[in-house]
């Protein structure tokens, strides 16, 4: 999904498919809107051809040619590079119903969301913010180099986190993690468990996180904690551990951002198909200017396809 048509989306989309790259691995398909497609080929100077089709048995794939899917929801007149519109937030969301249903009826292995826009989506009135556009049931699962981690919980404040930080939740994610590693292609996944206090010795971590990790080494899984949170992320950088379940959000996030890989990205984890999205904005600044950035978008796809394989992660950009 090409994400907000005035953002940098529709660049960094033709400029991972340019490289050839993701079409070793898989059978890319752009969903969303020709006509931004075609202007960032053409600000870009890149050497492609786009395909436009109404339904995926018209494709038609070759390492120079990028196929989108467009479901003709969007006229040019109606918004502007480089500033979000109602319009485009309307059509991020019908894009984003599209990938869902296409995924869901296992007509695609797996999608991955470029940049949206939270303006645009606000003056479209569709959804209240970035956050509706998660699926219900499921986690964010990061990845930045070596380094994955996953949170118990997201965007709540912190004073709200212990009373989330539960035996049976952190059981149920520490659980979830397995079962997902095993099917993206790890064998035997090796789990790491944040503690939530400092140095893992307060109540939550001896009477909630201690009981669920125990009960989920007895249950056959591979998993150690409540580890201190001041040294788990660092064992994950040094390859010690397949995933790490933290207990909040900026826990991981500010590990994962000061690790700072190339190619980082997010997995939705609980959905029976993979879907993703790159972990940066819309930079409405640089849009239609061909400044942007792909990596990220190009980590993604390739994970994607190696994870709907079944081939584990990507080793390297």
């Amino acid at each position: 999904m090409i994400g907000d048509p005035a953002g940098v989306g529709p660049e960094v989309c033709v400029k991972a498919i340019a490289t050839g790259e993701p079409q070793r691995l898989c059978r890319p398909v752009l969903i969303g809107d020709a006509d931004s497609l075609n202007r960032a080929i053409e600000t870009s100077g890149l050497n492609l051809t786009l395909q436009v089709v109404r339904s995926l048995d018209q494709a038609r794939f070759d390492d120079r040619t990028a196929v989108v899917l467009d479901p003709g929801n969007l006229k040019p007149d109606e918004y502007t590079t480089g500033k979000p519109s109602a319009a485009g937030g309307r059509a991020v969301v019908r894009w984003i119903r599209l990938a869902d249903e296409l995924a869901n009826a296992h007509a695609i292995d797996g999608w991955i969301m470029a940049p949206v826009d939270s303006t645009s989506l606000k003056l479209a009135g569709e959804v209240a913010n970035i956050d509706d556009l998660q699926p219900p049931q499921t986690w964010m699962f990061r990845i930045s180099g070596p380094l994955r981690v996953v949170p118990i919980t997201e965007h709540i404040r912190i004073r709200e986190v212990p009373q989330t930080v539960t035996r049976q939740a952190v059981f149920n994610l520490i659980r979830r993690v397995d079962e997902t590693l095993r099917r993206w292609g790890i064998a035997a996944p090796r789990i790491g468990v944040s503690g939530l206090n400092p140095h893992a010795m307060f109540e939550e971590d001896v009477n909630e996180i201690a009981p669920a990790v125990r009960e989920a080494s007895e249950r056959g899984i591979n998993c150690k904690g409540p580890i201190s949170p001041d040294s788990i992320f660092r064992h994950g950088l040094d390859g010690h551990f397949d995933a790490i379940v933290s207990m909040y959000h900026d826990q991981g996030q500010i590990a994962l951002k000061s690790a700072a890989f190339e190619g980082a990205c997010t997995i939705y984890l609980g959905l029976h198909f993979v879907r993703l999205s790159v972990p940066h904005g819309t930079a409405m600044d640089i849009a239609g200017k061909g400044q942007a950035q792909h990596l990220s978008m190009l980590a993604a796809l390739k994970t994607a396809a190696l994870l709907a394989a079944g081939k584990g992660f990507l080793k390297e950009l």
